[in-house]
């Protein structure tokens, strides 16, 4: 007697995928949905198309489709997000993605770089680019070659265009990961040890001015949501950055973000104008997301004024950030000199904590430094509060500026601190 085969659905052709995205893409449109911000709806009507699509196939009108789950994720890809990207952005190891060409898709995993197998065409980056920029309000054309922009997703968005990028244009999507969203996750992670979290929590809530420095992907925008995580929740809190990057729990939290300029040439509002904006808006805290050119002295300005702050720099070391921070300024004009800059420096930053990434992907807290506000010659001196030794951060020899703001809120941060030795 012959055996019964088992019946094997056949993976869903090109033609069926084709067919339900149309009828997907009708319903979307007779639905009035937005289906960049409503995903869950896209999601109801493909789900419900693939189930009439399978109840048809016992009729045998139709070919039965394998993987019914797999093909209601591929519809909502194609309609509501960004099609061959959208696995890596749904995957949550996955930190960034970025395309060099349509056959060289990398992903950054764990802090490691990684070649895909995904093949891309031409045409399919750039219909990904125009419809990832019509869900920003953004805009990129010959003129303005490059684009900042933050995705629904919370995802940053930067595109180059060809020309400006040598035989392609250059995609790069920095996911919004959330590892951490206050300092003792940053313990749990392994980048400070507890005694430092303590330290830098003291130290936010006294009032001191932070810089967070470090290279690209070294944790400094997570370390920055998570100190502000510890400002105290009766403060009123101000930010402004490129592009909203900024997550962190608070009650009165304003954030602010830049903008292009019009077709016409105008409507550009740059970080410069929110810093300056943001101090006519009652501010007790005021938190820059990253400092990159004169924008730095707006806020060395605001800070040395007396309001507590914090942001983010690139920089190797925390010694050449506060150079770094000393040069930006001069960007502003040239009004302003080196023999201004460099003593508001001292007397603005109080902190400077930097990150790395190891070779094993890891990020760490490396160097915790005071600025005491004082100078030899044209040189900040600086204290090492906690350091690198023995392949762990330890506690220094330094101790924080303006001890005063501690005892006011009732820490002995020399106590706290000689507690580590």
């Amino acid at each position: 007697m012959a055996l019964l085969q088992p019946v094997v659905s056949a993976p869903a052709s090109d033609e069926v995928v084709a067919r339900l995205d149309e009828e997907l893409r009708v319903a979307v449109r007779r639905e009035a949905i937005d289906p960049q911000r409503e995903v869950a709806a896209v999601r109801r009507i493909a789900a419900g198309l693939v189930r009439a699509h399978d109840e048809r196939s016992l009729t045998g009108v139709v070919a039965p489709v394998a993987d019914a789950e797999g093909l209601v994720a591929e519809l909502v890809a194609r309609v509501a997000g960004f099609g061959p990207l959208q696995q890596f952005l749904d995957d949550p190891t996955v930190e960034e993605v970025w395309i060099n060409s349509p056959d060289r898709v990398f992903i950054a995993r764990h802090g490691r770089h990684e070649l895909t197998n995904l093949v891309l065409t031409e045409t399919q980056v750039n219909e990904l680019v125009e419809r990832m920029l019509k869900s920003t309000g953004r805009r990129i054309d010959l003129s303005r070659p490059f684009v900042d922009a933050m995705l629904p997703a919370g995802h940053r968005l930067h595109v180059v265009l060809r020309g400006i990028a040598r035989g392609f244009t250059a995609v790069n999507i920095r996911k919004f990961v959330v590892r951490a969203t206050r300092l003792a996750e940053l313990v749990e992670l392994g980048t400070l040890p507890p005694a430092a979290a303590q330290f830098l929590e003291a130290s936010v809530r006294a009032g001191l001015n932070v810089l967070v420095t470090g290279g690209t992907q070294a944790g400094k925008t997570t370390m920055l949501n998570c100190l502000a995580a510890a400002i105290p929740g009766g403060e009123r809190v101000i930010s402004a950055e490129e592009v909203f990057e900024m997550r962190f729990p608070h009650p009165d939290w304003v954030a602010l973000q830049t903008r292009q300029e019009g077709l016409e040439g105008t409507g550009e509002i740059r970080l410069r104008d929110l810093v300056k904006e943001s101090l006519r808006m009652r501010p007790s805290r005021l938190i820059v997301g990253e400092v990159r050119a004169e924008e730095c002295l707006d806020l060395l300005l605001a800070l040395n004024a007396g309001l507590p702050g914090m942001c983010t720099l690139h920089a190797n070391s925390a010694r050449e950030a506060l150079t770094k921070a000393c040069t930006l300024p001069l960007l502003a004009g040239e009004n302003i000199s080196a023999r201004f800059v460099v003593p508001t420096v001292a007397a603005s930053i109080d902190l400077v904590v930097h990150l790395e990434l190891d070779p094993r992907g890891a990020r760490k807290v490396v160097e915790i430094v005071a600025v005491p506000g004082r100078m030899e010659g044209e040189v900040i001196e600086t204290e090492s509060v906690f350091e690198w030794r023995d392949s762990r951060l330890q506690r220094g020899i330094g101790l924080p500026p303006r001890i005063e703001q501690f005892e006011r809120i009732g820490i002995d941060v020399v106590r706290l601190l000689n507690e580590v030795r």
